[in-house]
C-alpha cells in the first residue's frame, strides 16, 4: 500500500477500507506514536471537542487519526449507533488499516475513546492479538465493553470524568474494579459530561498527551 501523506501539515481526509468509512488522519514531524479517536453515540471525525484534543495531542508530537466508526446510511439505523461490538471491530480494522501505511506501521497505537466510544476502544482492546499500548477516556462509558472484556484488556487505561458527571463517575468507578492493568481515573473539577466548560477540555488534553508519551514510550524502549 503506497500513500502520499503530508506530514507535518493539515489533517488529511483517508478512507478506510474495507468498509470505506472517512477519516482524518494528522501527522505531525517525527511522531512517537498515533491515537486513533473512538467518537461517541451521534458524533464522528467532525467532532469539534475531539477535533480539539486531536490538535493538541499533535502539538504534543503524537499522529491522530479521527473516523466515523459507521457509514452515512448506517448512522441512521439507532441500533448501529449503540451496537458496541460493531463499533468495536471497526476500530480494529482502522488499527489494521494504520498497520499497512508505511509512514505509522513502526508507530505504537492508543484509542481515545469518548461516551460509547469509550466502551468500543476497551473491547476493541480486549481482542486476542491486540497489541494496543494505551487507552482514554473522556466522559466515557467504559462499563459498556463489559465485565470479561475489561479483565482482559492489556492497555494501560486512563479514565477522565468531569466532577459534575456524576453517573458517570459512578459507571467509570465499576468499570475500574473490572480492569487488571495499569489504569487511573481522573476526575476534571467544574467539568460536567462534555467538557464545554472553559479551560476543561485542556485540561483532558494535558492528562491525555502525558498518558500517551509515557506509555509510548515505554513501547519504544
Amino acid at each position: 500500500m503506497t500513500t502520499d501523506l503530508l506530514v507535518g501539515g493539515k489533517p488529511l481526509a483517508v478512507t478506510i477500507r474495507p468498509d470505506g468509512l472517512h477519516g482524518l488522519l494528522g501527522i505531525p514531524t517525527s511522531p512517537k506514536g498515533l491515537v486513533i479517536f473512538a467518537h461517541g453515540s451521534g458524533s464522528g471525525r467532525l467532532s469539534p471537542r475531539n477535533n480539539h484534543v486531536a490538535s493538541g495531542l499533535r502539538e504534543a508530537g503524537l499522529a491522530t487519526l479521527l473516523i466515523d466508526l459507521l457509514t452515512p446510511d448506517e448512522e441512521q439505523d439507532r441500533t448501529k449507533v449503540f451496537d458496541i461490538p460493531l463499533l468495536a471491530s471497526r476500530l480494529s480494522g482502522a488499527a489494521t488499516w494504520v498497520r499497512l501505511v508505511p509512514e505509522l506501521r513502526r508507530l505504537p497505537i492508543g484509542y481515545f475513546g469518548a461516551s460509547t466510544g469509550a466502551g468500543a476502544a476497551l473491547l476493541a482492546a480486549s481482542t486476542a492479538g491486540s497489541d494496543i499500548a494505551a487507552i482514554v477516556s473522556r466522559g466515557g462509558r467504559p462499563d459498556l465493553a463489559g465485565a470479561k472484556a475489561l479483565a482482559r484488556v492489556r492497555a494501560a487505561t486512563l479514565l477522565i470524568v468531569g466532577s459534575r458527571d456524576v453517573p458517570v463517575i459512578d459507571l467509570n468507578r465499576v468499570a475500574m474494579r473490572h480492569l487488571r492493568v495499569e489504569k487511573q481515573l481522573v476526575i476534571v473539577p467544574g467539568a460536567t459530561h462534555l467538557f464545554e466548560e472553559p479551560g476543561t477540555l485542556d485540561e483532558v488534553i494535558r492528562h491525555a498527551t502525558g498518558w500517551f508519551a509515557r506509555h509510548f514510550e515505554e513501547v519504544g524502549r
